[in-house]
């Protein structure tokens, strides 16, 4: 008997280290979610405890920064505000290093975006693009947040290239929530920053991220035109949402339950060979 489980002792083991290898990036996804949201739970509490002055004085230093990057201002010299502008960066949006979040209902995503796109930055987070309008919103800007692909420990921007003309996403900052819907999908190589520069008169955020997946080779570019924000539609809570959610704690618990019911049938098939050791002990005892 003891010979028999010495030899299904690596067997076991294998299976062991197997389905911790397996589980690990959903585990560590659903750990990140839980994190991500208390993040961003921090950031809009925060960001409501802030002096209205406080906040139009912030939101003013990034509008003044927005300037320095409109192509028909390169030539002017800059205002004062606007050199205060440039030296901050995005300081002026800050809270706990975070500058806002980006929610992305029809794929399930809030996450916290953070000034820059160092691989810190992005392995926490979203990042914003250095260089392009600060996401307070306006006439003649054009924001761009990006985020990986593919980690082992987030989704992040996994799913980007689920979404369709017309979907919504909204930036938070710390004046309140800018909407855009969804009008250009497109793949450039890493070198093409048309599609992100400013256009004049036009309101514009783009989701950037690497693709194909796992390769790399290339962008996609998801961009939104500014709408009125209506928090009733394809926000938090809304069917969209709720069938994503859904989707992802399926994924968590069918193969813990197919899992679970191996070790069950396996656990089952010992104690009826060990009960059946037992018989034959008490039968030889008896003689």
């Amino acid at each position: 008997m003891k010979k028999k489980k010495t030899k299904k002792l690596p067997f076991i083991i294998v299976f062991i280290l197997g389905f911790a290898i397996m589980l690990y990036p959903i585990i560590s996804r659903m750990y990140y979610r839980v994190e991500s949201g208390k993040e961003v739970a921090s950031f809009d509490k925060k960001a409501k405890e802030l002096p209205s002055e406080e906040i139009l004085k912030r939101i003013e230093l990034a509008r003044a920064y927005n300037q320095t990057l409109d192509p028909s201002k390169l030539a002017d010299p800059y205002t004062e505000k606007e050199k205060e502008g440039i030296k901050e960066y995005a300081r002026m949006l800050e809270i706990e290093e975070k500058i806002g979040h980006i929610e992305i209902p029809a794929i399930n995503q809030d996450i916290p975006v953070y000034a820059g796109t160092s691989e810190s930055i992005l392995q926490k987070g979203a990042g914003h693009l250095e260089g392009t309008s600060l996401p307070v919103g306006g006439a003649s800007t054009h924001t761009v947040i990006t985020a990986h692909r593919g980690l082992p420990t987030a989704k992040l921007f996994t799913d980007l290239n689920k979404l369709k003309k017309k979907d919504q996403f909204y930036i938070h900052n710390i004046e309140g929530v800018l909407a855009y819907e969804v009008d250009q999908i497109k793949v450039v190589e890493p070198s093409d920053f048309e599609d992100v520069l400013v256009v004049e008169g036009q309101d514009y955020a783009t989701l950037l991220t690497c693709t194909p997946y796992m390769i790399n080779s290339h962008r996609l570019l998801v961009r939104g035109h500014r709408i009125p924000y209506n928090p009733q539609i394809l926000g938090p809570g809304s069917d969209v949402t709720s069938f994503v959610k859904y989707k992802d704690y399926l994924m968590f618990s069918v193969p813990i339950t197919i899992v679970l019911l191996a070790i069950f049938i396996f656990l089952k098939k010992e104690v009826k060979l060990l009960n059946k050791k037992i018989g034959e002990i008490s039968k030889d005892e008896d003689k």
